[in-house]
């Protein structure tokens, strides 16, 4: 018997797709997006041109599959998954083919990302108008499905108002150009628009009554645009449909002028609805946004792990919520006097304008709003499922109170934000789908009602999907439900396209995925203190929002250095939980052994940019060892496990005979056999080891050594903590932290025995083994602990164990958290020391790496402050350095690891400018622009100890 699954696939292959895949891990890969729903696919395929595309629908067609079309996945409302075929246009037809400056307009293929469409039109004083926040991973494709908004429709229009024409390709076969038919009617457009013009004439009553009604009004289908008086515009009613109707092969797009100026007013207000009483009067304002935001879901950002509460929002005036509105002018000084009027007509608590970096970050935070509600200030899990409603701004603040008290009557709560200027209200809501999914139903339905009893729209910019689509004959009458199916049968008799969706739904509580996962609580390495202690909940964080497709290099950001280098949803951080997912779920994937999670983790970095880039707080790293762990516990392991898990003891066995371990290592056919045995990939050069270590130099440095320039003794001690890499690789960078410490004032103590963090051991999942490491550490710092002594750490990894994981691997033991607030990085600790001040490194050029573990858990404003106190003019760059602790040296992973460099740390050497100095504080950071580039990166601390007063020479100081 022929498996259906594979019959299609092969279908395909042989009508001519290369990019065919119905493994099981691509398969749960595409078993979701960013709504609540999972739906499995039979095959997922990646048209490489428009032909292969159509071919695709030609064996769907013959076989009698479903067809699902997707971009970048981050679709709300589960329009973007299916069970049958899943075309995936965001890997090869995401161009942007031409851009008409005079005509204001550009040809793109489905899959060009939102951002990609304005970068090809910035020159030209350009850009495509919508800004859904999802803008820097969102294809146009997905865009034109859903009609999606964003903050700037308010100025620029939805979707469909920047449309010119459309490609389509019809469920018949049929290659359809789609645009405004005018006078010559819709007849012009075919058989489909003579039918479709038929069936225009015979409601037009309705239709000019019920469709239309304001902006947002975006559920079902846009059939005012067919209207005469409208153009009869095919193009602008295909926007919307949600893929139900036929497949967009490529869509010619409006431009709009960018702003040449911007300021944000920024108004508070006691509430949530009083901030939407004062909407309208904002309005004739003509602003080109206009947003609202809740207090909570501010603190829900500020409290988020590895971001410094303090400096992670911008000053915001007094009030529990805010309108954040954007106003324009030819100058900033016209932009702000725009800003400054409308306050004067907002009725606010309080206000203020805001240019520049600061409304930057507002903005942000603004558009990673979907994430951060993802959790509520109790950090429990929320969810999408009644997210975007809309209706008519003049209704929002008494929907707004009514909405409020139908959450609490039913017992549930939600953090709300949205595009206030158009009436329409992001919120997600704790949904007990875990314990009580069958409250799901009840609330949804009354808050469809509740909408309806206003004016409004189920969906205001995300399209209805799964999650709306039964509840239209709450909004709709049933002739224009009859009209929707109708105008179905048209375009899609055999239902073919996106089954499920708008026309004939799904059920709003079918296909849930939560309700289907099991807990995974038993026998774990970590804690999942902020995640119930239960694995399962922790991977469920990730909602699909699609942040980790997204280039942030440019703004600091580091998630996800694999996809950037390979653009496959395999190698993204929600691929990966996807995957981990369908383990909790256990039907697709079995068991941590599983070859799916294999495949699925083994390009992760573990450099946990996910952690603190991710909005919903994805921890990707701690989830790879959580597997490993659990894979090869008592087991036996790959080789690299042995030989880079258990580096500390090897270095300390090298330590002994370092002449000697160097010359075993230069020697070609012993390197290659020990690589061989390693798991080690033979194009990796390996470190030396130092000649002796930096306990021993610590040991016999002559007394006072160091202290030139310190204050008078009492001296305050400062434990510095020792970490491999220092002790046996770089003890130079211990030497110069010393150095400068004891020019700080301090008493430099160390351990009495060496020390370790565990972190090898974590990053190759032997838990057991690290815990044992940690506890050794913290008996050794018990008495510095008690004694209020300050821990510092140099290697940026291992400072981040022990201000991060320490506490999820020792969680019963209180020394651990001692030892977690003790811990400082070296320009904290100097940032808080008082009478200290930096040496002079006026007008300096530099290129810093941050290393990717100090982003994600301590962060780098310290860094960033102190050099810049010093007069250094630093380009810090983001992304990560590729090498990654034991990743880029284990064998197959070498040539990502250089894609990793490439995306963003070595361009940004290659640009700098003559005699710029490279800070990298992470070994492995410095080993790679070692050995990539041929460029000797440096530790601040030797920055800083070799421009200290009376500072001898040093090779420190070496520059590009």
């Amino acid at each position: 018997m022929v498996n259906p699954r594979s019959e299609l696939a092969a279908a395909l292959r042989a009508a001519g797709l290369s990019g065919v895949d119905d493994s099981v891990r691509r398969r749960a890969e595409y078993s979701s997006d960013a709504s609540n729903y999972r739906v499995v696919p039979s095959v997922v395929a990646f048209p490489r041109h428009v032909d292969e595309a159509a071919a695709a629908l030609g064996v769907a067609r013959q076989l009698g599959v479903p067809v699902t079309c997707r971009g970048a996945g981050t679709s709300i409302a589960g329009n973007a998954v299916g069970t049958g075929l899943v075309l995936d246009f965001s890997r090869h037809l995401n161009r942007v083919l031409a851009v008409d400056p005079q005509a204001r307009t550009a040809v793109v293929e489905p899959g060009a990302i939102l951002d990609d469409i304005t970068a090809a039109a910035a020159s030209y004083g350009l850009r495509f108008g919508p800004d859904p926040s999802t803008h820097a991973r969102a294809s146009i494709g997905g865009s034109i499905g859903n009609n999606a908004c964003g903050s700037r429709a308010l100025r620029y229009g939805r979707t469909a108002d920047n449309v010119v024409s459309l490609d389509v390709l019809t469920a018949s076969g049929e290659r359809l150009a789609a645009r405004r038919f005018g006078r010559d009617g819709l007849a012009a457009a075919g058989p489909a628009g003579v039918a479709l013009d038929a069936l225009v004439a015979a409601r037009l009553s309705m239709i000019r009554t019920e469709f239309g009604r304001f902006t947002r009004q975006v559920s079902g289908y846009s059939l005012e645009h067919l209207l005469p008086e409208n153009g009869a515009d095919l193009a602008k009613f295909l926007v919307g449909t949600e893929g139900t109707l036929g497949l967009v092969a490529g869509a010619t797009v409006r431009l709009v002028a960018s702003p040449k100026a911007v300021a944000l007013a920024v108004l508070g207000y006691p509430g949530m609805p009083e901030a939407a009483d004062a909407v309208p009067g904002l309005l004739p304002h003509r602003p080109v946004a206009l947003e609202g935001m809740d207090a909570r879901l501010v603190e829900v950002f500020r409290a988020r792990r590895g971001v410094d509460p303090k400096t992670a929002v911008p000053h915001l005036p007094r009030g529990q919520a805010w309108l954040f509105v954007e106003t324009e002018g030819e100058t900033e000084a016209a932009a702000r006097a725009a800003a400054e009027r409308l306050i004067a007509d907002g009725g606010a608590l309080d206000a203020a304008v805001v240019t520049g970096g600061p409304a930057a970050a507002l903005w942000r935070i603004r558009e990673d709003g979907a994430g951060l509600g993802g959790r509520t200030p109790a950090d429990a899990p929320a969810w999408p499922g009644w997210e975007d409603a809309a209706v008519p701004p003049r209704h929002l603040g008494a929907y707004l109170r009514d909405f409020g008290a139908l959450m609490a009557e039913h017992g549930l709560d939600g953090l709300i934000y949205g595009h206030f200027g158009d009436g329409c209200v992001h919120v997600r809501i704790d949904f007990p789908f875990s314990a009580a999914p069958g409250r799901y139903r009840p609330f949804v339905v009354a808050a469809a009602q509740l909408v309806g009893k206003y004016g409004g729209s189920m969906s205001g910019e995300h399209g209805d999907g799964r999650a709306r689509g039964e509840l239209l004959p709450y909004m709709y009458s049933p002739e224009a439900i009859d009209t929707l199916a109708a105008v179905k049968a048209v375009f899609d008799p055999g239902n073919m396209f996106n089954p499920g969706v708008l026309v004939d739904p799904r059920p709003v509580d079918a296909d849930l995925r939560v309700p289907q996962a099991r807990p995974l609580r038993t026998g774990l390495g970590f804690a999942y203190p902020h995640d119930d202690g239960d694995l399962s909940v922790a991977v469920h964080r990730c909602t699909g929002v699609g942040k980790c497709r997204a280039d942030t290099t440019a703004s600091g950001g580091v998630m996800c250095p694999s996809f950037l280098a390979t653009r496959d949803e395999k190698d993204s951080t929600r691929g990966r939980a996807r995957v981990l997912q369908e383990l909790a779920n256990g039907t697709l994937v079995k068991g941590f052994g599983s070859a799916e999670l294999a495949s699925s983790l083994d390009l992760c970095l573990s450099c946990k940019g996910c952690s603190s880039d991710c909005p919903a707080g994805v921890d990707m790293a701690t989830y790879k060892a959580e597997v490993l762990h659990q894979r090869y516990r008592r087991r036996p392991r790959p080789a690299a496990h042995y030989s880079l898990g258990w580096l500390p003891r090897w270095a300390a066995l090298a330590a002994r005979a370092p002449g000697l371990a160097n010359a075993l290592l230069r020697n070609g056919p012993l390197s290659a056999v020990a690589k061989r045995l390693g798991g080690i990939d033979t194009r990796r050069p390996l470190p030396p080891f130092a000649a002796s270590g930096f306990r021993d130099w610590f040991a016999h440095r002559p007394a006072g050594a160091g202290n030139s320039g310190a204050p008078e003794s009492p001296r305050a001690p400062v434990l510095l903590w020792v970490d491999t890499f220092t002790e046996y690789f770089a003890p130079e960078v211990g030497q110069a932290a010393v150095q400068v410490l004891e020019a700080a004032g301090y008493a430099v103590q160390l351990t009495a025995q060496p020390v370790c963090c565990g972190l090898t051991w974590i990053s190759t999942g032997q838990l057991d083994g690290a815990r044992r490491q940690l506890r050794r550490s913290v008996a050794a710092l018990a008495a510095a602990v008690r004694a209020g002594t300050p821990i510092v750490g140099l290697e940026p990894s291992c400072t981040a164990v022990l201000r991060g994981e320490i506490t999820e691997l020792l969680p019963g033991d209180p020394r651990a958290a001692q030892v977690r607030a003790a811990t400082r990085t070296l320009a904290e600790l100097l940032a808080a020391t008082p009478g200290w001040a930096p040496p002079d490194l006026d007008g300096m050029p530099a290129v810093a790496q941050p290393h990717c573990h100090q982003h994600a858990v301590m962060g780098w404003r310290q860094d960033a402050e102190l050099l810049a106190r010093a007069g250094a003019k630093v380009d810090a760059v983001g992304g990560c350095c590729g090498l990654a602790g034991n990743f880029g040296v284990e064998r197959g992973h070498y040539d990502v690891s250089v894609a990793v460099a490439q995306t963003a740390l070595l361009p940004a050497v290659r640009q700098a400018p003559p005699g710029a100095v490279v800070l990298a504080d992470g070994f492995s950071c410095r080993t790679q622009l070692d050995q990539l580039a041929n460029v000797t990166g440096i530790h601040l601390a030797q920055l800083l100890a070799s421009h200290l007063p009376q500072a001898a020479p040093s090779r420190i100081d070496r520059q590009i």
